[in-house]
Formats: C-alpha cells, sequence, structure tokens
C-alpha cells in the first residue's frame, strides 16, 4: 500500500494520528516528521504543545501530490511520521536533550527531519543536532520577530532568545543567518540592532515588500551557497488574519498565498532540516492556521523530494 493515503483510500476523517497517515518506519526514508510539543519557553500565550497533532489532523485534506514542484513529495522520499519527542514541560533543558538526540538520530542517518513545534526555543535543539553532523549551518529565519533577545526575567532559554544562544554556541556561520519578515513594534532600536550585530542579515516585512521575492532569493543563493541550511518557519511570520492560532501576534504580515509563493521559490538550497513553530490550535477555531502549517509542511518536504528527484538523473 502507497503512503501517504488519499481519500478515494479512506475518508480524511479517518486519522491514524500521523502526517497524512504516513507509517513509522519505511526503508530508504529520507525524510521523517516528527513532532516536537514543548511550549513552556513561551513568554504570552501557551498551547502550542498541542500543535503537532493539530497540524497532522489538518493534514488529512491534503493531497499526495505537489503541482508546483512536480513531486509527490512523501513517496519519492518515502517519507515518514515517527510520532511526537517525549519531552518534559518542566525541564526545557531535558527537554532539548531529548530532542536534539531525535534530530541527530535521524540526521546520522541521512534522513531530513520536519520537526512540529512546539514555541521557537525547540529550534535550539534542532540546531544543535544538525552542527554536531554537520558544523555550523546557515539558517532561513521566517518570523516577525528577530528572535535575538537576551534574557526574559533573567531566563536565558525562551522562546525569543533561540538564535542569541545558538550564535554563542557556535552553531550557525553568521553572515549565511537571513531573518525574514521581522515587523511590528519594539522595545528599542536595538532590538533588530541585536541580530545585526551578531552578522545576521535581518529583511524586513517593508523592505521584502519593496525588494520582491526574486531579489531576496538570489542574494540568499549567492550567500549560502551549498552550504548545509536548516529553515525554521515561525507561523507568525504570516499576517494575523490568515493565521491566527498563533502566540504573538504582528498584524501587516503577508497573505497565505504571498507566503506560499516565497517558501516555493526556496529550492536551491542544501537543507538538512526544518522546523514550523509557534501554532497554538487553542486561537485557530476554524483550523486554518493549521492547515496552512500543514501545506508549508506539504511545501518543506516537496523541496526535498526535488532534491532527491535531482539527484536520481544526474
Amino acid at each position: 500500500m502507497q503512503y501517504p493515503l488519499t481519500p478515494d483510500v479512506k475518508p480524511e476523517f479517518c486519522s491514524t494520528g500521523s502526517f497524512m497517515r504516513l507509517p513509522a518506519y519505511r526503508e530508504n526514508a529520507k525524510l521523517a516528521i516528527l513532532g516536537m510539543p514543548f511550549d513552556t519557553a513561551a513568554s504570552f500565550r501557551v498551547g502550542a504543545r498541542f500543535a503537532p497533532q493539530a497540524i497532522r489532523q489538518a493534514s488529512m485534506t491534503l493531497f499526495p501530490y505537489h503541482p508546483i514542484h512536480k513531486v509527490y513529495p512523501f513517496e519519492d522520499t518515502n517519507g515518514i511520521d515517527i510520532g511526537d519527542v517525549p519531552v518534559i514541560q518542566q525541564n526545557i533543558h531535558k527537554s532539548y536533550e531529548l530532542m536534539e538526540n531525535a534530530v541527530l538520530d535521524l540526521m546520522e542517518k541521512g534522513i531530513v527531519p520536519i520537526g512540529l513545534g512546539g514555541d521557537h526555543s525547540i529550534t535550539l535543539a534542532n540546531l544543535r543536532g544538525a552542527a554536531k553532523i554537520h558544523g555550523p549551518v546557515a539558517l532561513i529565519h521566517f518570523d516577525s520577530h528577530t528572535d535575538t533577545w537576551d534574557t526574559y526575567y533573567e531566563e536565558k532559554y525562551w522562546h525569543g532568545s533561540p538564535f542569541m544562544r545558538a550564535h554563542e554556541e557556535g552553531l550557525l556561520i553568521p553572515d549565511k543567518v537571513f531573518q525574514i519578515g521581522i515587523r511590528g513594534t519594539l522595545n528599542h532600536p536595538g532590538d533588530i540592532g541585536a541580530s545585526l550585530e551578531l552578522g545576521y542579515n535581518v529583511i524586513t516585512t517593508q523592505e521584502l515588500a519593496k525588494r520582491g521575492v526574486n531579489d531576496l532569493v538570489q542574494e540568499m543563493k549567492e550567500t549560502i551557497g551549498d552550504t548545509p541550511c536548516f529553515l525554521s518557519f515561525d507561523i507568525d511570520f504570516v499576517d494575523p488574519s490568515f493565521a491566527p492560532g498563533t502566540g504573538t501576534l504582528e498584524v501587516g504580515g503577508f497573505s497565505s498565498r504571498e507566503t506560499l509563493e516565497i517558501v516555493r521559490s526556496l529550492t536551491d538550497f542544501n537543507y538538512v532540516g526544518f522546523d514550523l513553530v509557534e501554532l497554538i490550535p487553542a486561537y485557530d477555531p476554524t483550523q486554518i492556521t493549521a492547515l496552512l502549517a500543514a501545506t508549508l509542511v506539504h511545501d518543506f518536504a516537496s523541496i526535498v523530494a526535488l532534491k532527491e528527484k535531482r539527484k536520481a538523473q544526474n
């Protein structure tokens, strides 16, 4: 039986609990979905621990073929869903260890992980795992916030600091970090200045709208090249009129259509992992945020499948 199962095999509402009903194991898997339901590093709204299952449920309405990239993302990669990492909500450092080990195990097997958060603190664990395999990596980071703040009530590890901590730990190549979609009010000008001082490239929503996607992608290609690259997507990159189910809303973002257009243009990078974070189902009554998240995961998988397809043709 081929996966993922389509609605003509089993109705959309008959779920196995995995993303698009993927199995937990297949030989020669090149891609794996894993849940990272940690959310106690959030500063305002909590509930992102329930996002992995919400995204999986929303994925039931997706179909196997990606018409833009012309691939079957989960069939061409023998994709799997290995379930959730058993995090410990009261212990961020133990949870980091568990998430890092899960990512490391996949990467050592040549499997690209797509992590379903969880708040944005989980990305530090993903980057730790990636750096153990690849050394410091490039980063494409979609967000309305830079997440390079230092401490929050004297706590160094929270969802506003993963890319500050990642810099301190030497997990990133600073000039190959692109933070895209930054917008909203600030505490002071130094909020963005902190990222610039770290050597990161900060692209605000206004700048991206003015420059256009193609110009930015070309700059990123020239800068990142074939360097191993991680993509982290905070759902609050999207305007809250299209993605209300998140923790720190910022108006003035991109639409769902514009967001998909941007992501689908990012095929020419050497991805070693992805994550999608900050979805909170409790604030998503019509599931439009979860559906967008699931569609983005489908897109991430399609990019990996496209790479596998190109590899097979060479």
